[in-house]
């Protein structure tokens, strides 16, 4: 609704500037207040055909072309610098109801005409060989930019353009981790569309173009708090399915501390205080309480596989995941961990150069027994076996702890022996739905209430209290999903954190564009990768 009050503002202002314009140039004031007539008299004014105000309507293009159209209207009252062109684009209202105001200006003609007028005499005198006629038509060519303009408005032009393409349309991303391998790999640079599954709406609108939630060098967020926007999605043009990767912000990096290794999140290092030990970086940020909070979109992006939507009952038994009592298809290069044991000759350090497995990929180094830990599809224990018939493999065991809170919801009262093998089952929140709640789940529930859907959500003992009032029941307000890696074991996932909250959503991975091993240039480009689309895998 702000976005829409903002825009309808603006429009009417806008209106009652041309009110104040129009009479400027001979067109009665009137036009102006006219919805679309003011638009065609514009047209006229600047010299374009009547239907190009038809393009105002075409969805990306309409906010180009009412940014020509309004630089156009002010250099056909003779304002031609590149402050009056900067300003019309920045905020058109303001710009048009001071060229109204401003004595000084006058209507000049439709400047596309005079541009093509003046053009031409040039180009004739070209021909002609009139050397001292054209200088003369150069040097006092009113319509000509410096070359330091044409590279500001370029540049501008570029910026502003690729913004726009990237907040709404398509965004290019790089996989930094390996929590989607074998699928997805480190190194993978993808492009992911926005509108697949609604364009959402840009909410912090005080930010550097281009960058997503840090400056570089300056270690410090790269937006504004405030002002801000309330979360709109526009509709989708397909649904999310089961066993796609999607984009979304990180649900629970709302409040992280941001260290050069990755960022941490306030809540996993009091569930896990053990996780300061060995990062001297993180120890004195949480000594300091030195955390960002961040709004919803400048959470940090992550990547998974949508392996359960709203309404879905998932559980994991050895392993293998099920939905609604059914097993789940698993991708083709699922990875789990296993301890690797090499035969005694083998030389381990040849086998993982053949492979292209890097040291970064290893649970542990290689020891004098020739063991080495390792996350492995099973096509990746059939290559290893090709160099190694007497390699052995033994599936690394994760089994309960008593008393962890590492695994979603963090309650191991209440949801005891969960572990990321043996997880669930759990039901996925869905908008509209009703659902039971006692100080027994409260747990799968509490940061959705609380903090997803904004409401003053109160435990004390077993009361549970909701805005103020006692409740036993809540009714969901939008749709949840669940994501996880397909490298099982070295996987941060919905298993860590719970569910995805539907406004979290940012996209649909398209396809690979570029690839480099390791996410080094300098070991190598992928180039079997380049181009291959992100739902093969």
């Amino acid at each position: 609704m702000g976005v829409l009050i903002f825009f309808l503002i603006s429009y009417v202002l806008f209106s009652i500037s041309l009110y104040l314009l129009f009479p400027k140039a001979g067109v009665p004031a009137i036009k102006g207040l006219i919805p679309g007539v003011n638009f065609i008299e514009v047209c006229k004014l600047i010299g374009k055909p009547t239907w190009w105000a038809a393009l105002l309507l075409v969805p990306i293009v309409g906010f180009f072309t009412f940014a020509e159209m309004v630089v156009r209207l002010v250099r056909s009252f003779g304002k031609y610098k590149l402050r009056h062109s900067a300003g019309a684009v920045a905020y058109a209202p303001a710009s048009l109801a001071w060229l109204a105001m401003d004595k000084d200006s006058k209507y000049e003609g439709p400047i596309v005409q005079r541009e093509e007028e003046y053009n031409a005499k040039i180009e004739a005198a070209r021909k002609a060989g009139k050397k001292r006629e054209l200088e003369k038509l150069v040097k006092n060519n009113p319509f000509k930019k410096s070359p330091m303009r044409e590279w500001i408005e370029s540049i501008f032009f570029a910026v502003f353009a690729a913004a726009f393409i990237r907040m709404f349309l398509i965004e290019a991303y790089v996989i930094p981790t390996p929590s989607m391998e074998g699928s997805l790999l480190v190194g993978d640079f993808l492009f992911v569309s926005k509108s697949s599954y609604g364009i959402r709406t840009p909410m912090t609108v005080a930010m550097f173009p281009l960058l997503h939630n840090r400056l570089p060098f300056f270690n410090k967020e790269s937006y504004l708090k405030k002002p801000s926007l309330p979360y709109k999605r526009l509709p989708a043009l397909r649904e999310i399915k089961n066993n796609v990767p999607f984009v979304f912000n990180w649900p629970v990096g709302d409040s992280v501390y941001i260290t050069n290794r990755r960022s941490w999140t306030v809540n996993q290092i009091r569930l896990n205080p053990g996780l300061v030990s060995n990062d001297s970086q993180l120890r004195k940020q949480v000594k300091n309480k030195d955390y960002v909070v961040r709004p919803l979109d400048k959470k940090d992006h992550y990547i998974k596989r949508c392996i359960a939507i709203p309404g879905d009952t998932l559980q994991i038994i050895d392993k293998q995941v099920y939905i609604n009592g059914s097993p789940a298809e698993n991708p083709s290069n699922l990875q789990y961990g296993y301890i690797i044991q090499f035969s005694r000759t083998t030389n381990i350090r040849k086998v993982f150069e053949k492979l292209n497995i890097f040291e970064k990929d290893m649970l542990f180094a290689p020891t004098q027994a020739n063991q080495v830990g390792l996350h492995l599809s099973e096509q990746m224990k059939e290559d290893i076996k090709k160099v190694d018939p007497g390699v052995q493999f033994k599936a690394i065991e994760n089994k309960p702890e008593n008393g962890s809170k590492k695994e979603f919801p963090h309650d191991p009262k209440h949801f005891p022996g969960w572990t990321i093998d043996d997880y669930g089952p759990i039901w996925i929140p869905k908008k509209g739905i009703t659902v039971d709640i006692s100080r027994s789940n409260i747990a799968l529930y509490k940061r959705i209430i609380g903090t997803y859907e904004h409401n003053d959500l109160e435990i004390n003992g077993g009361t549970i209290k909701i805005n103020g009032e006692p409740a036993t029941q809540y009714t969901f307000k939008q749709d949840y999903y669940w994501a996880m890696g397909d490298n099982r074991h070295n996987s941060e996932d919905s298993r860590s954190w719970g569910f995805v909250p539907h406004d979290h959503i940012v996209g649909k991975p398209l396809f690979i564009w570029f690839s480099t091993n390791n996410g080094n240039i300098g070991q190598g480009i992928r180039w079997n990768r380049i181009f291959k689309s992100a739902d093969i895998f």
